[in-house]
Formats: structure tokens, C-alpha cells, sequence
């Protein structure tokens, strides 16, 4: 991180205070978080950088200098590679599922579940391709001529031996796998040691997944040649192919086989071999499909390919059954709803990536004609589809149905929250407080947020579960017939709705990919996607987008750092994610520094969500380390019309008794009545807005911590 040198303005005092202020996931431009029209970089670069005021308004009084960081851009970047997480985004669920898993003896269970699920997401994303490639190309177009011009006549291969068109349709999947490799490896460039030491395990992982892709592509072909007839060579294969394929399992299975450091150099050396040995095996698969001039069994599709798909989706379903057994196993011994996002986020993922291979070969046939008359895509797939329909309608029932039964409960706190702020409001503000007490209400619809990943995690399970239909061979318009005595073609019309809805969220995910980095208003409610689910390092998924916090954290600390050489005390405030990356910086502070810093956390999710979220990370343990490391130089303000920041330790009311002062962490947070009134002041047409989530820097309760804060770091024994 390159330092700027300092300037007239920038000399310090013997009692000056920096005030560095770190935003959240909305990203605002550092003239906003300084309150500036000019601003000036000091430090870090055009991606992540610190400002401060410049111009006439660069003097702060009090002995205070602002300056702010913003690291807003670091998880983004250009078009292309925001379109590319759009790709990746199973895989970065998937990654981001591995870091909510719960503390205690199911920890390694779940991670070793999570981590098997993203193998098999690129397993069951190697076939999709496969599918396109091999199925409906290189067998139904090129081989029966059932697929619309030019498809039919695609590079000349119409003419060439079954097994030449299958080794060169091949190369497809092939160069998928290798831009998923690629998209892999690039990762941001960390400022100083990076927070978590995971490139190592990275490389495993990435060696582990190109092997299991290349194999499960060799296992497709050779299926399908073993159909005409096996022979020594194609047998001898197969079975190595599998034996990579149980290898890589293997590697992922043994509990911290490839985390420990006794054996991560014999990981590293076996990862690294499973995936030469992958690659050899492909190279001698195709030479041998290419080759092998005897006669193809005749069949609709590819021999072999419907059931190898239905394997790869069976075994998601087995997984994700599993892991959320084991999630809600330690959740029952738990009056806290802590560790559910495991299993919720690797339903979605799951659901999402089996709906987005589904779509994939589905759209594909349809665009080449490949399916001849009432032929679909293969039966796996059209049970997924509808798994998706299903999954997509439960969790739209379950939404409202939970809206609604919660309204009561949530309606009746937030009217004792507002008829404790405003015992006596007057005639004419009693709009304004139903108005304020709908917010409040709104905002505690987050309380229940637990019991909903409960549900719908449950619920998701249930819905994938009729992949398993497919397994015997079941049609959905023979079932819906017999069972449900629906009129033939409804279930092609719910394969139709399915596909046009899939399209619509691939859609919908491609416009807020772009436009979350492009337009402020925008990235405010779709950018937190990106940055949440790229904050957390590479560690179920390899093809995961890499992690900003690798550099965002120890930037921060080394800025940290380098301010307590220079001035008395550093005042770190955080809103909303900000607190996150601040209080991940406080653990990396050196003692020296500790004794300088003072913590403002706002909006902050620390308590209310991230330590529900991952509890093996964030908890209240980790969170009193980081008082006890900045001395208890802590305040956390927070709103109850605030849906997404709240009380980190304990709740405070107006008129409840004070905190033990035995606990120091008693002292951390304070209640913000929002809004402060409910009528204008006086000379005001209008009255205090409600901030909900909003900074509100320069608000007076904001400033009076400041205040505080900073008084604590200029007194002699620091509180």
C-alpha cells in the first residue's frame, strides 16, 4: 500500500485524533462519508484508498481529522468479471455456506459436507456442458440430423465416425472447465500478510475440482463407448477415471486432512498428482473415442448420459440432506437459531445450480431443435426443473405466510418501543407514531429470520427431493395424470413457466451484477449480494470470486497502524459491514497501536446478525476480545427502526438499570430513539426524519460519542 507524504494540513499535534471512518455495503463516495465537496487521497489506490478533506473545509476542529476509507470497489471491478460472479454465484454460496457452520463437534462435519457440495456443483456443472456438447451436438445434431440448420452440419463434423464427433465436441466442455480455472485463479492482491493464510488450501482445491471435472467427462464418454461393446482398454480407464473421482472425494472427506499443516504438503503433492493424472486420462480418453472404429448402439440420446446426470443430481440431494440434518442437529441443542445458514445458503445453492443446468440443456435443445416431437431434455432434468418451480413457489408461500403470522407479535413490540419513546404524543402526531411504529415493526421482522432459514431450508430439502422420482424412471405427465389428474401438457407448460423464470432471475442477476457497481442507488440493495458473499475467503469452492477482505483487512490495519505513530489516538468508526472489517483489524493491531484506538461501531450487524450467521467466527467471545483488545474504548449506537444493524452485547431502554460495572461489555451499547421526535422544531416545517440504517455521521447523538470516544483516548489512563 503506497503512503502518501504528508501535507501542511496533515502535520500532527500532540492531542490530534483521527477520526477514520469506514463505510458499509452501500459504497458512498468519500465526499459523502467526510460531509466535503473536496477530497483528497492519502493513501491505497484508485480500487481502495483513504481520503480527507481538502479545500477550505480540510480543518477540522476539536483537534480531529477526518478520514474515511472506502473499499467499495474492491469487490468489483470491470463488466466482464461482474458478469462472471453472476456465473460463479452457486460457487460463492456454496463458499460462503462452509464459513456459517456451527460451532462444536459438527463443525468438521459440516465443513467436510459443504466442501464435498461444491464438488459436486462443478461435477453437475461439468455434465450441463457435457450435455450440450456431447448429447445434443455431437449425438442428436450431428449424428440422426434431428436439429434445425446449420446446427445439423455444425464444423463439418455431420460426416465424420461417431467418436471423432464426440473427442472434438469434447474439447467444449474442456475449455469450460479451463475458464472456470481461470476465473479461479485470479485473486486480489493483499496489502501486507493477508488476513487468512487459504491460498495453499485454494490450490488443493482447485487441483482437486479440475480433477473431478476432467474425470467425470472421461467417465461420460467412456459410458457411452462401453455400450457398444467394452474392451480392455476402455475398461481400464473407466476404472481409473473413477478411481480419481473417489480420490478427490477422499482428499475432501478426512476430516482437516487438507486444512492441517502436519499434512498439507502431502496434500498439496497428492492434489496436485490426482489432477495430473486426471489430465492424462482425458488426453488417452479421447485418443481412444477418436480411434475406436467399431459400430454405436442407435438410441435417442447419448448412451449412459441420463444416468450419470441423475447420479450427479441424487448425490446434491443426499448431501444437502445431510448437512442440514447435522445444521439442525446442533441447532436443537440451541436456544439461538446460530449455524442455520449453513444448510439455507446450500439449498440455494444447490437449487440454484441445478436449475441454471437444467435451463442450460433445456433452452439448448429447444434453440437446436434436438428434441424430436414431444421429446424433452432428459428426465433428470425435467424433474429438476419442476424441483426448481417448486422450490421458487414454497419460498414465495413461505415469505408471506411468515409476514403475515409474525405481524401480531411484531406489531405489539414495536408498540411498546414507540409508547416508551412518546408516552404523550399530541393529537396531531399520532400519524406520525403509527408511521413509526409500522418501521419498528418492519425492522423486527429480522428477529424471525432464524426460524425462516429453519423452514425453508426444510422446505427446499422436500422440494429437491422429487429429483429422486427420476431415479425410477418416472414421468412427471405419467405422475401429475395419475396422482394429481392434471390434463396432459401441464407439466410442459410448468417446464415452460420453470424455464422462463429461471431466465428472468439470470436475468435479473446479470442487470443487478452490472448496475450494483454502476449506479449508487442500485448497488445500495443489490450490492450487499456481492459484498457479503465475497468478504469470506475460498475455502469450500476454488472457483469461487476471490476475497476482498485478503486485502481490505490488513490495508486497514497497516493504515491503523501507521496513524498511531503519528497522532495520539485513532477513533475507527464503522457502519453497518464497515464494523466487520474494523473489528477484524483490531485483532490484527499490534499492542503498541491497541492502546491508541477507540472503537464507534453504527448500524452495525456484528451482534444481531453475523454472530447468528457465523457463530464459529463472530461470536461473543471473538467480540470481547475485540473490547478487551481496545481497552473497552467501545461504543455501538444503534436504532430499533433499524432492520439490519442492532445491540452487539445487551439492549439498553430508557429507564432500564444500569449495566454491572463488573462487565465492562454492559457499556458498549447505546440506544438511539429514532426518530427524536415526532413533530418539527421549532423554525423546522418538517419533522426528524427516521434514520432506520442510515450513517447519520453528523447527527448529535454521533457526535456526542465522538466526543466521548475521543476524550477517552486524550485522558492519561485511556477511558
Amino acid at each position: 500500500m503506497s503512503q502518501a507524504a504528508p501535507r501542511h494540513g496533515d502535520q500532527p499535534r500532540r492531542d490530534d485524533v483521527v477520526e477514520l471512518r469506514v463505510h458499509g455495503v452501500s459504497g458512498a463516495r468519500p465526499s459523502v462519508i467526510l460531509g466535503a465537496e473536496r477530497v483528497r487521497q492519502v493513501a491505497g489506490d484508485a480500487r481502495g484508498g483513504f481520503h480527507r478533506r481538502d479545500g477550505p473545509d480540510g480543518a477540522d476542529p476539536g483537534g480531529v481529522t477526518l478520514e474515511a476509507y472506502r473499499w467499495g470497489d474492491l469487490p468489483s471491478g470491470t463488466v466482464a468479471r461482474t458478469l462472471a460472479m453472476v456465473i460463479l454465484l452457486p460457487f460463492m454460496l456454496s463458499n460462503a455456506a462452509v464459513w456459517m457452520r456451527p460451532t462444536g463437534s459438527g463443525a468438521a462435519a459440516v465443513t467436510v459436507l459443504c466442501r464435498l457440495l461444491a464438488l459436486n456443483l462443478t461435477v453437475v456443472y461439468v455434465v450441463s456442458i457435457a450435455g450440450v456438447a456431447l448429447d445434443l451436438l455431437a449425438w442428436r445434431c450431428l449424428g440422426a440430423g434431428a436439429c434445425r440448420a446449420p446446427f445439423d452440419t455444425l464444423a463439418g463434423l455431420d460426416g465424420r465416425p461417431v467418436g471423432q464427433r464426440l473427442a472434438v465436441s469434447a474439447l467444449l466442455p474442456i475449455v469450460a472447465v479451463g475458464v472456470l480455472r481461470l476465473l479461479g485463479t485470479r485473486r486480489s492482491r493483499p496489502a501486507g500478510n493477508p488476513l487468512w493464510a487459504v491460498e495453499p488450501l485454494v490450490v488443493r482445491l482447485r487441483a482437486i475440482h479440475v480433477a473431478a471435472a476432467l474425470a467425470v467427462l472421461d467417465v461420460l464418454l467412456l459410458t457411452a463407448r462401453r455400450s457398444g461393446g467394452a474392451t480392455p482398454g476402455t475398461t481400464l480407464l473407466l476404472a481409473l477415471s473413477a478411481a480419481v473421482l473417489v480420490a478427490g472425494v477422499g482428499l475432501l472427506a478426512a476430516p482437516g486432512l487438507i486444512d492441517r499443516a502436519a499434512t498439507a504438503r502431502t496434500a498439496t503433492v497428492t492434489a496436485r498428482a490426482v489432477g495430473v493424472l486426471a489430465a492424462g486420462l482425458t488426453v488417452a480418453t479421447l485418443v481412444a473415442v477418436a480411434r475406436d472404429t467399431r459400430g454405436w448402439p442407435t438410441s435417442a440420446g447419448l448412451p449412459g448420459y441420463d444416468g450419470i446426470t441423475s447420479g450427479a443430481l441424487l448425490g446434491q440431494m443426499v448431501l444437502l440432506v445431510l448437512l442440514s440434518g447435522v445444521v439442525l442437529w446442533h441447532r436443537g441443542r440451541s436456544a439461538l437459531p446460530r449455524g442455520l445458514g449453513a444448510a439455507l445458503i446450500a439449498a440455494i445453492a444447490v437449487g440454484l445450480a441445478g436449475a441454471l443446468s437444467a435451463g442450460l440443456v433445456y433452452r439448448t435443445g429447444i434453440l437446436l431443435g434436438g428434441y424430436r416431437g414431444d421429446e424433452g431434455p432428459p428426465l433428470p432434468y425435467r424433474w429438476t426443473l419442476l424441483a426448481f418451480f417448486l422450490h421458487v413457489a414454497a419460498a414465495v408461500l413461505l415469505c408471506g405466510a411468515m409476514t403475515l403470522l409474525s405481524r401480531g407479535r411484531r406489531r405489539r413490540a414495536a408498540e411498546a418501543i414507540t409508547a416508551r419513546d412518546f408516552p404523550a404524543p399530541p393529537p396531531e402526531a399520532i400519524g406520525r407514531l403509527r408511521r413509526v411504529t409500522k418501521t419498528v415493526a418492519r425492522a423486527r421482522f429480522t428477529e424471525w429470520l432464524g426460524l425462516l432459514a429453519a423452514t425453508y431450508a426444510t422446505l427446499a430439502v422436500v422440494g429437491l427431493a422429487t429429483i429422486l422420482l427420476g431415479q425410477f424412471g418416472r414421468e412427471p405427465d405419467e405422475l401429475a395424470r395419475q396422482f394429481i389428474g392434471l390434463p396432459a401438457g401441464a407439466v410442459g407448460m410448468g417446464l415452460a413457466v420453470s424455464t422462463s423464470l429461471l431466465a428472468a432471475v439470470l436475468l435479473a442477476l446479470v442487470l443487478g451484477g452490472v448496475f450494483a457497481y454502476r449506479t449508487a442507488w442500485f448497488r445500495r440493495y443489490v450490492g450487499i449480494l456481492w459484498d457479503l458473499g465475497t468478504f469470506w475467503p475460498r475455502a469450500a469452492h476454488p472457483f469461487a470470486p476471490p476475497s476482498y477482505a485478503d486485502r481490505a483487512v490488513p490495508e486497514l490495519a497497516d493504515r491503523i497502524g501507521h496513524l498511531t505513530e503519528r497522532h495520539a489516538g485513532v477513533l475507527l468508526c464503522g457502519h453497518s459491514h464497515g464494523s466487520a472489517l474494523l473489528a477484524l483489524a483490531v485483532l490484527r493491531l499490534p499492542p503498541t497501536a491497541r492502546r491508541r484506538v477507540a472503537l464507534l461501531t453504527y448500524g452495525s450487524p456484528l451482534g444481531r446478525l453475523y454472530a447468528r450467521l457465523f457463530p464459529a467466527y463472530l461470536d461473543e467471545t471473538v467480540l470481547r476480545e475485540v473490547g478487551e483488545r481496545v481497552g473497552w474504548r467501545w461504543l455501538n449506537l444503534w436504532r430499533d427502526t433499524d432492520p439490519v444493524g442492532g445491540w452487539i452485547f445487551a439492549a439498553h431502554w430508557p429507564g432500564d438499570p444500569p449495566p454491572e460495572a463488573a462487565d465492562p461489555a454492559g457499556r458498549v451499547d447505546r440506544r438511539l430513539r429514532d426518530p427524536t421526535s415526532l413533530l418539527p422544531s421549532p423554525g423546522e416545517r418538517r419533522p426528524p426524519p427516521v434514520r432506520g440504517h442510515h450513517p447519520g455521521e453528523s447527527d448529535p447523538a454521533f457526535r456526542a460519542a465522538v466526543r466521548d470516544l475521543v476524550g477517552r483516548l486524550r485522558s492519561p489512563d485511556g477511558r
